[in-house]
């Protein structure tokens, strides 16, 4: 299954912030962009579990 995504360099702190727009909230954050792109494959198996759990729909835009 293949996501958009969405990467930006963090020129402050430094790193690589990571988002997926399609479940609101869905983020993460990595060293590195292949650290960053494997934590928000982990936040969003992580939010999926969590609306299963809580009986609540799974939405994805």
């Amino acid at each position: 299954m293949k996501f958009k995504i969405i990467i930006e360099e963090d020129l402050e702190d430094g790193g690589y912030n990571v988002s997926y727009p399609a479940l609101s909230g869905c983020h993460s954050q990595g060293d590195t962009i292949e650290e960053a792109l494997e934590n928000i494959k982990e936040a969003i198996g992580c939010y999926l579990e969590s609306l299963e759990k809580d009986s609540l729909p799974i939405s994805v835009e």
